[in-house]
């Protein structure tokens, strides 16, 4: 109880602000090492916070465990097929894919007019007119894409497919470049490749990874195989798998299967490409949480470092301030109340060097952040919560009461009667 009674008497706090001023440049570079400590925690968290930001940003338009297979050209003989035999994708794929592999949530099979080497169509709305790429999709892509239609349209859906009907999604710059501000159009027709098609739907263009971009137009897969007589080839798959699925497995058993089909050797790798985006987000991921535990290993070790600095500018103060220590023991002090006066001291200086670097730390990554908004660079709000600051100013609390006791013991240690020797 008498401890606590220390805590709050202003005289208990005039000897700790008079030990500081007479130690004053030792206390402030001191303190620096322990603001260093905790600002290069806030910093680094707050790094690893805002890539995390950024990378969730960047991916936030597609299911994150998807990946992109593409056929190419074998590699090695077999079944008696020659090296470079040029392989294709077709439709049939998409069932047997889906049937060997229950990992799969979405496959979506893709053309495209105007991509992979041939020319764009030309689209033509009234008296304008421009060259466009064309997709063939199912309503699968909207899924994987997370696509978002503006209000009054929609995408694609398995209606569409099956009657093969003419109608198109727009992107928001053939939108802009075909039709009037002013002019809405969903319901309108648009001529493709002397083709009319009726417009269906906008899509909100995001600048995050995405295979396409705003000027690109979409119609259904069926359409497009009657209109540019592409039968049941496939340009590439986009697979969707589940959450809880291994992407990277995934990936092995897609390509597996697709070997099995097409009588492909079961050790040709470049037979059929892939672009797994799961894997890279999981890897994207990882830096992230990797560099927030080192965040916290280099925080602390600094913070440690910093307060050891104050448990040895502590115990110089305790050897200048012994004959007074000795009269405070001589009138009656007790070693629990000298204890806890030396122990105030250290909590005092950690709190105040905790409080200025977290400040600093929080200025600093709020500048960062101005700086890199809206910029190409996968970083947003880079931030720490709060329940880290707490806890770094708790472990910063708990070690400032720890190397505190270790001049309080010395002080406690001196006897009053040697401590009034002391010249």
């Amino acid at each position: 109880m008498n401890n606590l009674k220390l805590i709050f008497d202003s005289n208990t706090w005039q000897e700790i602000f008079g030990s500081i001023q007479k130690n004053r440049t030792r206390t402030i570079i001191t303190i620096i090492g322990v603001l260093w400590g905790i600002f290069v925690y806030i910093a680094m968290s707050g790094a690893a916070k805002g890539l995390d930001n950024g990378f969730k940003i960047t991916f936030q338009s597609l299911s994150i465990n998807s990946m992109i297979v593409w056929a190419q050209s074998t590699s090695i003989p077999y079944e008696g097929y020659k090296t470079g035999r040029r392989l294709s994708l077709d439709l049939a794929d998409v069932e047997a894919l889906k049937k060997a592999i229950p990992e799969i949530k979405d496959i979506a099979p893709r053309n495209a007019q105007g991509n992979f080497g041939t020319s764009s169509s030309r689209v033509v709305h009234g008296p304008k007119n421009g060259q466009y790429t064309i997709y063939a999709d199912y309503p699968d892509f909207a899924n994987i894409m997370a696509m978002e239609i503006y209000d009054g349209g929609r995408f694609i859906n398995h209606e569409d497919i099956e009657q093969s009907r003419k109608v198109c999604v727009l992107g928001e710059r053939s939108k802009a470049e075909l039709f009037d501000e002013d002019e809405d159009p969903i319901g309108a027709y648009v001529k493709i490749d002397d083709v009319y098609f009726q417009v269906i739907g906008v899509n909100k263009y995001n600048n995050s990874i995405n295979f396409n971009n705003d000027s690109d137009i979409y119609i259904p897969f069926s359409t497009f195989k009657k209109l540019y007589n592409t039968g049941e080839k496939v340009g590439y798959f986009i697979v969707a798998a589940y959450d809880d699925a291994d992407v990277v497995q995934v990936e092995k058993d897609v390509k597996a299967t697709l070997k099995r089909r097409h009588r492909v050797s079961p050790d040709d790798e470049r037979a059929f490409g892939g672009f797994n985006l799961g894997e890279i987000f999981n890897r994207f991921m990882g830096f992230a949480e990797g560099m927030t535990f080192l965040s916290l290993i280099v925080g602390i070790a600094t913070i440690l470092a910093g307060v050891i600095g104050i448990g040895n500018i502590l115990l110089i103060s305790v050897k200048e301030r012994t004959k007074e220590i000795g009269v405070r023991r001589a009138l009656g002090a007790t070693p629990g109340e000298v204890k806890t006066l030396i122990i105030l001291e250290s909590i005092f200086l950690t709190v105040v060097a905790g409080i200025f670097g977290i400040v600093l730390g929080a200025m600093v990554l709020n500048a960062v952040g101005a700086m890199t908004e809206g910029g190409d660079f996968p970083y947003a709000n880079p931030t720490v919560p709060i329940p880290y600051v707490l806890g770094a100013m708790a472990i910063m609390i708990l070690l400032g009461t720890l190397i505190g006791m270790i001049p309080a013991q010395r002080a406690v240690s001196i006897k009053p009667i040697d401590a009034l020797r002391e010249e």
